[in-house]
């Protein structure tokens, strides 16, 4: 039997995306009226692993702000959002 590939890797992600969600509204001071999007998508610069997590960071009446880490999502930690931030 093939595997789907749009399956959840594991219970565990839907749990790991709101913590990044939350990380993301802690870090860049935003109120519940901002909306936050997080995928994985495939990277192609040389200097990150071949699929890299996107945030995007969506207030209203703005162009969408967009975070990129070049990390699984799994992997990623408080401390690489808040480097990034700084």
């Amino acid at each position: 039997m093939s595997e789907n590939p749009l399956a959840p890797r594991s219970r565990a992600l839907p749990r790991r995306l709101n913590e990044i969600k939350a990380w993301t509204r802690s870090i860049y001071d935003l109120d519940d009226g901002v909306a936050i999007s997080v995928a994985e998508i495939a990277c192609r610069d040389e200097d990150c692993p071949d699929i890299e997590t996107v945030i995007g960071i969506m207030r209203p009446g703005e162009q969408i702000e967009i975070v990129r880490v070049h990390k699984l999502l799994v992997d990623i930690l408080f401390d690489d959002l808040k480097q990034i931030a700084s």
